[in-house]
C-alpha cells in the first residue's frame, strides 16, 4: 500500500464511489467529494499528496473551465510550498484541454472510462514527480524561481507531449489514440507528422 493521501473530486456520485473503491486498495487515505467548493479547506492542512480532479461539474458545463478554475486554485494556494500533484480526469478527450491543464500545472490527465491500472500508475507517477520537484527545490531554492527543466515551454510542445502520452497508453494504435483525444484519425496523423513523431 502506498503511504499517500488522495483527494478525488467529481460531481458524479457513481464515479466517486468507484474511484474510492479502486484507490483504497492502493493508497493509505482516499477522500472523495462531489463539491469542488470544499477543495480549499481539504488541502489547507498540506497533507494531500494528489488530487484527481474532474474537468466538468454540472451537466450544463462541458467545456472543462470548472476543472481549470479549480486547478488554478490548487496550484496557487498560499502557504503550500509543495502543492498536491494534480491529475485531471475528463469524459471528453480534448487535446486542447489536456494541453491547457498541463500548462497550468497538472502533471497528467486520464480519460473516462479509465483503465484502473493506468489510473493508479499515473497517480503514483504524479506523486513521485511532485516529490522529486519538491526535493530539488529544497536542495536548490533557485529551482523554484525557474521553470521545471522537463516542462514543455510552449503550447506546441505540450500538444506533442500529450499526443505522445496518449499514443503510448494506446499501444501506438492510431484509431484508439484518436478516439481518446476526441479527434479524427487523419487529424491525429497530421499532428504527428507536424511534431515529427510518426
Amino acid at each position: 500500500m502506498t503511504d499517500a493521501k488522495i483527494l478525488v473530486i467529481d460531481d458524479n456520485t457513481a464515479v466517486l464511489s468507484t474511484l474510492k473503491i479502486v484507490l483504497k486498495s492502493v493508497f493509505r487515505t482516499v477522500v472523495a467529494v462531489s463539491d469542488p467548493q470544499l477543495i480549499p479547506a481539504l488541502i489547507s492542512a498540506a497533507d494531500v499528496d494528489a488530487v484527481l480532479l474532474d474537468m466538468n461539474f454540472g451537466s450544463d458545463k462541458l467545456d472543462g473551465q470548472d476543472g481549470l478554475f479549480w486547478l488554478d486554485r490548487i496550484m496557487s494556494r498560499s502557504g503550500l510550498d509543495n502543492p498536491p500533484a494534480v491529475v485531471m480526469i475528463t469524459a471528453f478527450g480534448d487535446v486542447g484541454l489536456a494541453v491547457t491543464s498541463l500548462k497550468k500545472g497538472a502533471l497528467d490527465f486520464i480519460q473516462k472510462p479509465w483503465d484502473n491500472n493506468d489510473l493508479i500508475r499515473k497517480l503514483q507517477e504524479a506523486i513521485a514527480k511532485r516529490d522529486a520537484i519538491y526535493a530539488e527545490r529544497q536542495k536548490n531554492p533557485a529551482v523554484a524561481e525557474t521553470e521545471q527543466q522537463d516542462a514543455p515551454s510552449s503550447l506546441d510542445e505540450m500538444e506533442k507531449l500529450t499526443i505522445q502520452r496518449v499514443l503510448e497508453s494506446s499501444g501506438r494504435n492510431l484509431t484508439t489514440a484518436a478516439e481518446k483525444l476526441g479527434i479524427s484519425r487523419q487529424t491525429l496523423y497530421n499532428k504527428m507528422k507536424h511534431h515529427g513523431i510518426l
